[in-house]
């Protein structure tokens, strides 16, 4: 990926060219000198690639729901508890669902030794 954005900064043109690679701080500078493309642009752009940046967005964090607790996955993203939670049901990532089979589980995977006990 690093090798590509290389190859993208060093072959730039057109309305992109604006200033050098020095002197322009953007990965995607916009039309007008200093400033970067809008969101809006970007995703113009992605769409006529056939990239779409909402699903793919939605994609990931329904996955990320699925794999994290609500309040880590809040927490590392910056998003209210109740929205983490929402994204976890609506993903069938229920956690509790999880505990509660851990709980009922007769033969531990790594069973815990008492202290002084032999085995």
């Amino acid at each position: 990926m690093a090798s590509r954005v290389r190859e993208l900064v060093a072959t730039r043109r057109g309305k992109a060219k604006i200033g050098t690679p020095e002197d322009v701080p953007w990965l995607f500078p916009g039309g007008h000198p200093g400033r970067p493309l809008t969101d809006s642009q970007i995703g113009i752009r992605l769409h006529k690639i056939g990239i779409r940046p909402k699903q793919d967005r939605s994609t990931a964090l329904f996955a990320l729901a699925t794999e994290l607790p609500a309040a880590i996955l809040a927490r590392m993203l910056g998003v209210h508890i109740k929205v983490a939670v929402q994204w976890q049901q609506a993903s069938a990532g229920d956690w509790a669902a999880y505990a509660a089979d851990v709980s009922r589980r007769t033969s531990p995977q790594h069973p815990i030794h008492e202290a002084g006990a032999t085995t």
